[in-house]
């Protein structure tokens, strides 16, 4: 979860936030600050006094405001501290990220493009490149543990694809993963889409009607109603995957000469469909397929407790309740 937070800070913000060494007791702040935002904002979902409790500031609501304030103080210092950068002009050019992209694009119309409205389009990149490639890779991992064989394939196509040597360090393993060697991990590729299908980063999603529709099943949907579906089901459904649904089957997204065959994004959901694709997919992909490709190829990885079933935690994304705690051994 911390390392994910990182990338995307360093990507798209161009700053190093240290949420993994936890060197940065604000950075530290923040990310706790986020994670429970997260939880408190989904419980109102079921909280019907949640309103009560916010009018008279107590419960979850007060904790949410106080998380709120720190959250609102480190983004606001993160635009501060790049438009203090951005004055030296060779440094915008040769480390130009995305925030600094919108920040030169605030000056010509500062009025809507304000620090609110920046605020909120850091927080959008934070909860699209955060929690869902992390969660995505928890669930991995722990589908990898209970079905040895898959990972032993997974294994086998790391060192196939790059060549690396016995001894080779993680930052050495890291500069290998080119985009051709991403390109060439297809069996990697075709188990985390396949953990996706099971446990989709984003486990129900809603739309909102723009104009009269009838549903396949006959069912009217006027203007300006919502509409949910749950890719968390979906992915389990036998009529739309098989009777074989419930499996973790890699295989299924593989032709027969193990190049990976994507399904239709109106079948697989995990990324939407249509003009809203996530538009993050490909980077979230080789995010993770690098971040797994290195963790597995240089260590090996066994359950604190092989008897334990994995359960979700109720948000907005799929996270593994109380995480995934493993061992981590040397890989020989």
């Amino acid at each position: 979860m911390k390392s994910a937070l990182d990338s995307i800070f360093k990507v798209g913000f161009g700053v190093e936030l240290n949420a993994l060494s936890g060197s940065d007791e604000f950075a530290n702040r923040f990310t706790k600050a986020f994670d429970d935002s997260n939880f408190i904002v989904f419980r109102r979902y079921v909280d019907m006094f949640w309103k009560v409790k916010r009018f008279f500031n107590i419960g979850l609501e007060a904790a949410l405001k106080r998380n709120v304030k720190i959250i609102d103080d480190f983004i606001f210092d993160l635009i501060r501290c790049k438009r203090e950068q951005m004055e030296n002009e060779k440094l915008v050019r040769e480390k130009e990220d995305i925030l600094s992209r919108f920040l030169m694009e605030s000056k010509r119309d500062p009025e809507n493009m304000n620090d609110q409205y920046l605020r909120d389009i850091i927080l959008n990149f934070m909860i699209a490149g955060k929690d869902t490639s992390a969660g995505t890779l928890t669930w991995f991992f722990y589908m990898l543990h209970k079905h040895p064989l898959v990972q032993d394939k997974v294994i086998h196509e790391i060192r196939d694809a790059t060549q690396a040597k016995d001894n080779i360090c993680a930052k050495e393993l890291s500069r290998l993963m080119t985009d051709d060697v991403l390109d060439r991990m297809h069996y990697i590729h075709a188990a985390i889409t396949e953990t996706l299908r099971l446990y989709p980063a984003v486990p129900t999603d809603g739309k909102i009607s723009v104009e009269d529709d009838v549903l396949p099943d006959g069912v009217e949907v006027k203007k300006g109603e919502g509409i949910n579906y749950m890719a968390y089901a979906m992915g389990r459904m036998t009529y739309i995957w098989g009777e074989d649904a419930v499996e973790y089957r890699p295989e299924r997204w593989l032709d027969e000469d193990g190049i990976f065959r994507p399904e239709s994004p109106f079948k697989f959901t995990a990324f939407q469909a249509g003009p809203r694709i996530c538009l993050g997919k490909e980077f979230a992909y080789r995010q993770m397929k690098i971040m797994a490709a290195v963790l597995l190829y240089l260590f090996k990885f066994r359950l604190v407790d092989e008897t334990k079933e994995a359960t979700y935690r109720t948000m907005f994304t799929l996270h593994m309740a109380d995480g995934l705690h493993v061992y981590a051994f040397p890989r020989t």
